[in-house]
């Protein structure tokens, strides 16, 4: 690590209206207290919005995410994953939804490796809650490998949004990366360079004590 994560800290501050200001405004709103009884629909359903918002405009997604809910019955993984291919053919001619065919498929896909963490671990929430906090990487290879459009961004957004302490690699992130000597280069993306910024957010955590979705956060605040 270049450095302690106080002189971070006072960039983002000068930046934000102060230390005061700048930590009550870097806190992760989508924190749970228990992530292990968090419902596998509930968890279903902020991945496929993940998902969907991929590429699209955000707002779009959140103006039809009650038809989205009904559509797919509630983010039931199980019933999801039953119905498989006759759910396909039915959603993607559903006006309540984006008819994206591909982000369709992948939702149900992603069903069906929801519910198989369901049975196999006693939940996915326990399944995400029990994951160590220090192995981000780890847990977003099992999402990329195991689910279906999870790689990359989505899956980070996916387990900032479901209430994991997740940081992401935003432009912003990596930039005060860059100036920090963690990165060459402001973007993270090869497997090493992911691993490098893991390695400094844990660094960042047990220097300051802050969660790692917060020292995400006040890394993008830093860069003004």
């Amino acid at each position: 690590m270049a450095r302690k994560f106080g002189p971070i800290l006072k960039l983002a501050a000068g930046h934000h209206g102060g230390e005061k200001s700048v930590l009550a405004q870097s806190v992760n709103a989508h924190a749970v207290r228990n992530l292990a009884k968090v419902p596998a629909d509930r968890l279903l359903s902020v991945m496929t919005r993940c998902v969907f918002n991929a590429g699209f405009n955000w707002k779009v997604i959140e103006a039809k995410w009650d038809g989205f809910e009904a559509a797919f019955e509630g983010f039931d993984p199980g019933k999801l994953a039953f119905f498989g291919d006759e759910m396909l053919d039915r959603l993607v001619s559903d006006e309540r939804i984006v008819r994206n065919d591909q982000k369709i498929k992948a939702s149900l896909e992603n069903a069906r490796f929801v519910a198989e963490v369901e049975s196999k671990e006693g939940g996915f929430g326990k399944f995400l809650a029990n994951w160590p906090a220090d192995d981000q990487t780890g847990l977003m290879d099992v999402l990329n490998k195991r689910g279906a459009r999870l790689g990359g961004a989505t899956g980070q957004y996916f387990l900032r949004f479901a209430g994991w302490d997740a940081w992401i690699a935003s432009s912003h992130v990596c930039t005060a990366l860059v100036r920090e000597g963690v990165l060459a280069k402001p973007a993270a993306t090869s497997k090493g360079d992911l691993a490098r910024l893991q390695a400094a957010i844990n660094d960042y955590h047990a220097d300051s004590g802050l969660p790692r979705a917060q020292i995400s956060r006040l890394l993008a605040l830093s860069v003004g």
